[in-house]
């Protein structure tokens, strides 16, 4: 890592983890492997971001520690890049075990529980295939009724997205990162 940090990726240490190492690496992976509109990809930074609020709109009252969770929900990502759902399905249980391993480390790092319980869990997937909505039908080119077909139909207000360059992406995550832990 950047930081200078030696991480296992077979047995990930907590230890070895650090925030700007996450959002170094979650602001250069693009979502939608990079299919989407703008002069910069949609990061799995801003995707993060994007699913805290709206975590946190579903459920005003979550404390700083599952919103924390939520910001944090694909921060895997960080090492193991992002890929499709259809894809992870393709590659088996084996990848998905291998990504909460790294999640459960990453939570670990930072005192939450690993795994996050199954309610949360539950809540963070309802604002991430929220997210998704929003990000197929404003960036990566969906009609409405496919968005609505794949993802459900969002009953939030609907954010404006603009890519950021990457450097923005990680100031952003990790303003926000700031914020929580305070």
């Amino acid at each position: 890592m950047l930081s200078g940090r030696r991480l296992d990726l077979l047995d990930p240490s907590p230890l070895d983890i650090e925030i700007e190492d996450i959002a170094h690496g979650l602001a250069r992976v693009a979502r939608w492997n990079g299919q989407t509109a703008g002069d910069h990809a949609f990061s799995v930074a801003q995707h993060s971001v994007l699913v805290e609020r709206l975590t946190g709109e579903l459920s005003p009252r979550l404390t700083r520690e599952a919103r924390l969770m939520a910001l944090l929900h694909d921060a895997s990502e960080y090492v193991v890049g992002y890929l499709i759902s259809p894809f992870k399905a393709a590659v088996g249980l084996d990848y998905k075990d291998f990504e909460l391993r790294l999640l459960a480390a990453i939570h670990r790092r930072f005192g939450l529980p690993a795994p996050a319980p199954p309610a949360l869990l539950a809540l963070f997937k309802k604002a991430d295939r929220r997210a998704a909505y929003f990000e197929a039908t404003q960036l990566a080119g969906f009609s409405t009724a496919e968005a609505r077909r794949f993802f459900g139909a969002p009953s939030s207000r609907t954010p404006r997205l603009v890519p950021l360059p990457p450097a923005e992406a990680q100031r952003l995550f990790l303003e926000r990162f700031s914020r929580l832990v305070a």
